[in-house]
């Protein structure tokens, strides 16, 4: 077995089948969608810390992309990110999965209304920043998001997209806990059943690569040819599962709202 192998059953078995199961794997790891603390704690080891980076734990940044225009969602007027899930709008319940992660910081990069995202989230502890350019495409946001996120010099950053309801903070544990165990060297990718999904951790070494992408590319083909190892780690359906169409919204639990 290789270390990128072990790197990945080492993090699987951390995985109940059940996900209903989950959030009893350990008591450090918060799965249900509940306002952050107003501080949450860093990583409490610095075993797996980077030399030359004065023994810190290798640190995670959070990247929620949250600027599309929801095009797929047709005529209803209706924006996929204020669809209800759990009483609650989905770009609120992302950034507070990601907020009660260990990542720091969490930056949402908002866009098209962004007036009404920005409200849903105003309260929790993430940076806002704000794409004008937004219907260029994700490439723009990424841009933004990593340059945001470069100010507290983390060794990975994490792309999330703001549109997978079904992501907990477990999953983002896991994720975080894969990038340190790879020492911050390779790229972390969620998967289900082989197959690679969302989100990603992309190591400092990509950073000017991710802000050079341009229109609607996002990290997925830089991973593909970035030279680096990739660890994919089983999380799941929720690396799959994101709500593009109104269709998709109603099979994921959730209700639209115009």
């Amino acid at each position: 077995m290789t270390e990128h192998q072990e790197i990945a059953a080492s993090c699987k078995c951390l995985i109940p089948a059940d996900r209903s199961q989950r959030k009893h794997c350990s008591g450090e790891f918060q799965s249900d969608v509940s306002a952050p603390p107003s501080a949450t704690p860093w990583w409490p080891e610095a075993e797996n810390s980077m030399q030359g980076r004065s023994n810190r734990p290798i640190s995670v940044a959070v990247v929620l992309l949250a600027a599309g225009q929801s095009s797929r969602m047709g005529t209803i007027g209706a924006h996929k990110l204020l669809a209800e899930f759990d009483g609650m709008p989905l770009i609120r319940r992302s950034a507070i999965t990601a907020s009660n992660s260990n990542g720091r910081p969490v930056i949402a990069v908002t866009g098209y209304r962004h007036v009404d995202l920005e409200r849903a989230i105003e309260d929790l502890p993430v940076t806002v920043v704000r794409n004008a350019a937004f219907s260029s495409g994700m490439a723009s946001s990424l841009a933004l998001g990593v340059t945001a996120a470069e100010v507290g010099a983390p060794d990975g950053i994490m792309i999330m997209l703001a549109d997978m309801p079904a992501l907990t903070v477990m999953d983002l544990e896991i994720l975080i806990t894969a990038f340190r165990a790879a020492r911050g060297k390779s790229i972390i990718r969620a998967a289900a059943r082989g197959k690679p999904g969302n989100p990603a951790i992309i190591p400092e070494a990509l950073y000017s690569r991710l802000k050079n992408l341009k229109g609607d590319k996002g990290a997925r083909e830089l991973i593909k040819g970035s030279g680096l190892p990739i660890v994919d780690v089983e999380i799941g359906d929720s690396a799959l599962i994101d709500v593009d169409t109104p269709d998709a919204v109603e099979a994921a639990g959730g209700i639209l709202r115009t």
